[in-house]
């Protein structure tokens, strides 16, 4: 998929209002509702590595994992400075493979919408695998309305350097949204056009919650009350069976 190569460089520019701190915090109220241990965390779908820098600097040991080459240039050199550095593996989310257990994965910002539904299984057949006993898995999801109401919709950010224009159409055969996007950024004094397609799939919770059980979870609970909850953003939060 032609996503998350342009749009790297300007990824934190374009999410300056993203409340990570909050994500975090959510993250650790979590922790410490399950009681066990958490120590060396797996941030799946990590993007530049905002996220995993701060879980760093609570004392967390991380595993970031993701797709995308460019953004995890940008996460490394993001956490360049940190001891223990985070260990970076440029893997699709349907092959992960670890060198052991982790206490808990997390995913944000929908990135758990990017994967398509026929690989939900094995995402969460690997996740069963690598998250040790009793560990915890939490992502989350944009609602499936939320993908519907935005179909047709137009967004454009934009700043002296750059202009980003997203056009959003929901295709009812995919259960999908998928953006084009258009990156015009200034070079000296040119201008230079790139372009990303971006899908993103409606997954509803009755379908979540099977999969996560057939793969192996349990105590599944999807939460409202979260960070940016007022975006129609879900918690999904799930135990690793014994």
């Amino acid at each position: 998929m032609n996503c998350y190569g342009p749009l790297a460089e300007w990824y934190d520019t374009l999410t300056g209002d993203v409340p990570y701190d909050s994500f975090a915090e959510f993250y650790e109220a979590e922790f410490a509702r399950n009681g066990g241990e958490f120590r060396l965390i797996l941030d799946l779908c990590c993007g530049t590595g905002t996220l995993t820098v701060k879980m760093a600097d609570r004392g967390y040991e991380l595993i970031a994992v993701d797709a995308s080459e460019d953004m995890l240039m940008e996460a490394r050199q993001k956490s360049a400075s940190l001891s223990p550095a985070p260990l970076f593996l440029c893997q699709d989310a349907a092959e992960l493979d670890l060198y052991g257990t982790v206490d808990a994965a997390y995913s944000s910002l929908d990135g758990f919408n990017y994967i398509p539904p026929d690989d939900l299984a094995e995402v969460f057949r690997r996740l069963h695998l690598f998250v040790r006993p009793d560990g915890l898995l939490i992502f989350d999801i944009k609602a499936p309305e939320w993908f519907r109401s935005a179909d047709g919709d137009v967004f454009v950010d934009e700043n002296d350097d750059m202009l980003c224009l997203w056009r959003a159409d929901f295709d009812e055969s995919e259960n999908a949204l998928i953006y084009g996007m258009d990156i015009f950024s200034r070079k000296g004094k040119l201008w230079d056009r790139a372009s990303e397609e971006h899908v993103e799939y409606a997954h509803s919770e009755g379908m979540l919650e099977a999969l996560l059980g057939k793969a192996g979870f349990v105590n599944i609970r999807f939460r409202t009350d979260g960070p940016q909850s007022d975006k129609s953003r879900i918690f999904v939060i799930a135990e690793r069976s014994k």
